[in-house]
């Protein structure tokens, strides 16, 4: 019998999309297991002293510092490094005429008075040997203006005062910047090109329009994905009722024709090992992250990308050429797939693969998004959830999840693994692809404002579970769950973005938010309507089939 409306079969391309289930399966742990934290995407500040005491004189608040260069009088590459506890504060404007020469003084370390005058100059010296402190106060004995410190590797380090002192006389501002920053600068005194800087501190907005952005893509794919779902399970419904009306038998249903074979539905016992697994993948990268890893991570990504972009496309095209979609050819180790997918596929696949090569370009972030998009929705049809126990556990377990691996790891690691991960420390700075990002349009810092696909994942789960659960249960939208879920969706991240301007752009596990808006929601409403243990145990098996439709409807409807 050829189907009357689009299911899985045709989404997937035919009777391959078995193997696909089990490739988006896996790629959904690593997605999970491998997402940052909500947050911006610059460079993060490493510091060890988050339990040093303010001291007089060394009671700055730390701030990222632009640096501009002139080479010969040419501006040079704009460098970005960190303001120091004591001295100054840098300036939030950039005005030309407050430039400095830079110069080396000698003894180049700074440790010790520097023979060689600084009057009027910014002092280059390399970061060890001596505390902060002391080459400021030898620089500044010298005349200098200001002092940059070239740290001995990339991290950009705050630099601290020792304990037990008083350090009001310094009153000169310094700045660290990272090994290669520095190298450039000093690369350019020993070619006896007069080097002129200039150190500021732009104010960022508190909101950037991205986040604004982002926050509609997140939303927006959670409620796309949503209403997929539960069109997909009502198509399937009446497909298999219009079986039964035509005189099938209802246990003994064609397994060829069984859209709800490329369901994967979580139990408890699953829920808990996903946790464990993202855990284990996590410490894994944390461990063994370097560059070919990465290049491990993007190809998942493109693979899952690939998949995700051709069902998406594959189920659109589908209601305009349904000819295609229903001609079928078999594709050794796929099976049966159809024309639409056959046509469609090289184009997916064009556009994977052009952005694995091309992913560090400006604009390699449309792609990014484009194929994450496909990819959680495509996963979302896949992966469902058949009740609130379920959901309980896995949002539970991943709420979890985030507290640990964000806060609670510097603990055990002496440094939070997830972040560490997320900003791609070990792998020459290039981060991980599972997240979503929009470049951040009036940061004068720039860099892009991100979320992890887990973080659209596992709420979009329990979102879509909600609103099969209201059209099965006939409720209208206010006396369902699927708006108010929506509703604490859209609220839990609005949260995380405020905890990440209050937090000076932390970041944030995201989770930790959208978890008890989410979740919370749904039980207190089961609760208060006294559904609750309906929705805990029957979910959306509460009805019989013909709740998904009017049955009068479809025994009219001619097949096509």
């Amino acid at each position: 019998m050829q189907r009357s409306t689009m299911a899985f079969m045709e989404r997937h391309g035919g009777g391959g999309s078995l193997v696909w289930t089990h490739v988006l399966v896996v790629v959904l742990v690593v997605l999970v297991a491998a997402r940052p934290c909500a947050g911006r995407g610059n460079r993060d500040i490493i510091h060890d002293d988050t339990e040093t005491p303010k001291q007089p004189g060394c009671e700055n608040s730390f701030v990222l510092a632009k640096v501009r260069t002139w080479m010969d009088g040419v501006e040079a590459t704009e460098l970005v490094g960190v303001s120091a506890r004591f001295g100054e504060t840098i300036k939030h404007q950039a005005l030309e005429i407050n430039a400095l020469m830079l110069a080396v003084p000698s003894p180049a370390n700074s440790c010790d008075a520097s023979v060689l005058p600084l009057t009027g100059r910014a002092a280059l010296v390399r970061r060890g040997e001596c505390t902060f402190t002391k080459k400021a106060r030898m620089v500044q004995a010298a005349g200098a203006k200001a002092l940059i410190v070239i740290n001995d590797k990339e991290d950009l380090y705050k630099m601290v005062c020792e304990e037990n002192g008083t350090f009001l006389d310094i009153n000169i501002p310094s700045v660290m910047l990272p090994q290669s920053a520095g190298d450039t600068l000093e690369a350019g005194l020993l070619r006896d090109e007069t080097v002129k800087i200039l150190m500021y501190s732009p104010k960022r907005p508190v909101v950037d329009i991205s986040e604004i952005f982002l926050w509609l893509m997140a939303v927006g794919t959670v409620l796309g994905a949503s209403f997929w779902s539960a069109w997909t399970a009502k198509e399937a419904a009446q497909e298999h009722y219009r079986n039964i009306k035509e005189g099938g038998d209802p246990y003994h249903y064609d397994t060829e024709h069984d859209t709800n074979k490329d369901v994967v539905d979580i139990n408890v016992v699953s829920a808990c090992l996903f946790m464990v697994l993202a855990s284990v993948f996590l410490l894994v990268l944390y461990y063994f992250m370097s560059q070919w890893f990465l290049i491990l991570l993007v190809i998942l990504f493109c693979i899952g990308g690939f998949e995700g972009l051709q069902t998406c496309m594959v189920s659109l095209l589908s209601r305009w050429f349904p000819q295609a979609a229903g001609t079928y050819f078999s594709v050794p180790f796929l099976g049966s797939v159809s024309f639409l997918s056959l046509t469609v596929a090289p184009f997916a696949l064009l556009f994977s693969v052009l952005w694995g090569i091309y992913r560090n370009l400006s604009f390699a972030w449309i792609g990014q998004d484009v194929l994450g998009i496909s990819l959680i929705l495509s996963v979302l049809q896949i992966v469902r959830i058949p009740n609130i126990k379920v959901s309980a556990v896995l949002l539970s377990a991943a709420f979890v999840y985030d507290i640990f691996w964000v806060f609670i790891s510097p603990l055990i690691f002496a440094e939070s693994v997830m972040i560490v991960v997320a900003r791609g420390d070990k792998s020459n700075g290039e981060g991980i692809p599972m997240l979503l990002k929009v470049p951040r349009l009036y940061d004068p810092w720039g860099g892009y404002s991100i979320i992890g696909f887990g973080d659209i994942l596992l709420p979009g789960l329990l979102v879509s579970f909600c609103l099969r659960y209201d059209w099965v249960a006939k409720k209208s939208l206010f006396n369902g769950y699927f708006l108010w879920t929506s509703v604490g969706y859209g609220l839990g991240l609005f949260w995380t973005y405020v905890a990440l301007n209050l937090m000076v752009g932390s970041g944030q596990p995201a989770l930790l938010y959208i978890v008890p808006c989410t979740l919370g929601t749904v039980l207190f409403l089961g609760w208060w309507r006294g559904e609750l243990k309906s929705l805990w145990t029957k979910g959306e098996q509460i009805s019989p089939l013909e709740n998904y439709m009017d049955s009068t409807r479809i025994h009219d409807r001619p097949h096509r």
